[in-house]
């Protein structure tokens, strides 16, 4: 199921709504004011990339513009 993220136009509020695939999309309801202008905003999500360490790929020996590994 989707998670949806709002933001109200009235008091600005935003807020996530979990929309599962058999119910029709309606125009959600502000938590916090009760009105019902509000738009669907584009969500970002996290990826973790593997490995254990936390420096970039550039820092690494070799990396970014070396033109290989060393």
């Amino acid at each position: 199921m989707p998670l949806y993220e709002y933001k109200c136009r009235d008091c600005e509020k935003v807020f996530e709504i979990l929309v599962g695939k058999t119910v029709p999309e309606k125009t959600p309801v502000c938590p916090k004011c009760g009105s019902d202008r509000c738009d669907r905003l584009f969500s970002t999500f996290a990826a973790a990339v593997g490995g254990s360490g936390s420096a970039p790929l550039c820092g690494r020996s070799g990396g970014c513009g070396r033109g290989g590994f060393s």
